[in-house]
């Protein structure tokens, strides 16, 4: 495929998506309470759910999830540039968290949440809006009862690479919010 093929691809994807999200919004406890952590995701897809408001801030959405894998894309513009004229590495960071953490949410129970412990990103070019579209790719390294860990790459439509992290975070047990008990009721 030629880069304006995949380019084109990835816009048709991003509209197929989109069609089907909700307005951004952080998702309540009790909507989330019982889900397996794909389940989440696949409500998120469904409409269901929310995404979460940080991807209507810096311009990327949740693409494809299945277990232990994520992509995002996102729109690297002027606005998410840095001093220099280049976007900014917080920009590279966000959207590679999203991607690793959401490949380790796909893989826990219900019951389960996490947190990002560590998240190291390595820039290895820099970005600008002159590339339309970037893909942040995350895939689950290890996926324990404590701890995961999980790889991530941005790329352009081109194949380039344009930065790479790994994160570990931690997994714990979600409080049961939203299930009431018949002392409760």
């Amino acid at each position: 495929m030629t880069v304006d093929q995949v380019i084109a691809r990835w816009r048709e994807d991003e509209a197929a998506v989109r069609s089907r999200l909700r307005a951004p919004d952080a998702a309540s406890p009790e909507q989330v309470a019982g889900r397996s952590g794909m389940q989440v995701l696949e409500a998120i897809f469904a409409g269901e759910l929310p995404p979460a408001p940080i991807g209507d801030t810096l311009d990327f959405v949740p693409i494809h999830m299945a277990p232990g894998e994520a992509v995002f894309q996102g729109r690297p513009q002027r606005r998410h540039y840095n001093p220099l004229g280049t976007v900014h590495g917080g920009w590279f960071a966000t959207l590679l968290d999203s991607a690793v953490g959401c490949a380790i949410h796909s893989t826990l129970p219900a019951g389960k949440g996490y947190t990002t412990l560590e998240l190291k990103v390595n820039m290895v070019r820099s970005l600008s809006d002159g590339v339309p579209l970037v893909r942040a790719e995350g895939k689950v390294i290890h996926a324990g009862r404590q701890v995961a860990t999980a790889e991530g790459r941005i790329v352009g439509p081109d194949g380039k690479l344009y930065a790479h992290a790994t994160t570990t975070c931690l997994i714990f047990d979600h409080p049961a919010i939203g299930r009431t008990t018949h002392a409760q009721a």
